[in-house]
C-alpha cells in the first residue's frame, strides 16, 4: 500500500511552510501521525562546524547519524537528490501521512498555494496541466476545475487532506 502523501506547491515566497506548519497542528489534534518533507533548490547544511558530527561528515562519512533520547537526525551524501517516493519509502513508515514542500514537477498530489499579491497564474493550471492537482489554498476566490480552499483556513486544509487523501487511500 502506499503512504497517503500531499506536495504543497507554489512559488517561493508565497507562504507555503508557514500554511503548512498550521496544517500539521490541526493535523495533530485530529490524532494524525505527520511525516513532513521540505524540498531545498539550493545547498545547506544541518549539521555545524566543529560539532562532532559535522566532523565526521566533512572527513569523509558518507552517512552520519545524531541522535538523543527523543530526536534522531540523519546527514547522507549522495550524488543526486532522492525522489519524494524514495524518502518515504526510506523515512516515513511510522507515519500517517506525509506532508511534502516543493517538487511541483512530481507526480505527487498536490495542493497549490496562492496569493492574490502573488504571481497570477498557477504553476499547476497554467502553462502545464498538472493532472495531480487536488485543490488550491488561496485568499481569493478562483474558478477552477479542482476545489478551491481558504489559505487562511488551515482547519479547512487539513480537513480536505483528511477526507480526500487520508480516508481516500483507505477506501
Amino acid at each position: 500500500m502506499h503512504k497517503p502523501v500531499v506536495s504543497f506547491v507554489a512559488p517561493s515566497g508565497t507562504g507555503k511552510t508557514t500554511l503548512l506548519e498550521k496544517v500539521i497542528v490541526a493535523l495533530k489534534a485530529r490524532g494524525v501521525r505527520v511525516g513532513a518533507i521540505k524540498h531545498d533548490a539550493h545547498r545547506f547544511e544541518i549539521d555545524h562546524p566543529g560539532k562532532d558530527s559535522y566532523r565526521f561528515t566533512h572527513a569523509g562519512a558518507d552517512t552520519t547519524v545524531i541522535t538523543s533520547s527523543e530526536t534522531l537526525a540523519l546527514v547522507k551524501r549522495h550524488a543526486a537528490s532522492p525522489s519524494p517516493e524514495e524518502l518515504i519509502a526510506a523515512y516515513f513508515e511510522d507515519v500517517d501521512l506525509v506532508l511534502v514542500e516543493g517538487f511541483k514537477r512530481s507526480t505527487l498530489p498536490k495542493i497549490e498555494v496562492h496569493r492574490r499579491a502573488g504571481e497570477a497564474r498557477l504553476i499547476c493550471r497554467g502553462e502545464y496541466h498538472d493532472p495531480a492537482l487536488l485543490a488550491v489554498a488561496s485568499n481569493e476566490p478562483l474558478q477552477l476545475d479542482v476545489p478551491v480552499l481558504d489559505l487562511n483556513n488551515p482547519a479547512q486544509v487539513a480537513e480536505f487532506i483528511i477526507k480526500r487523501v487520508v480516508q481516500g487511500m483507505a477506501a
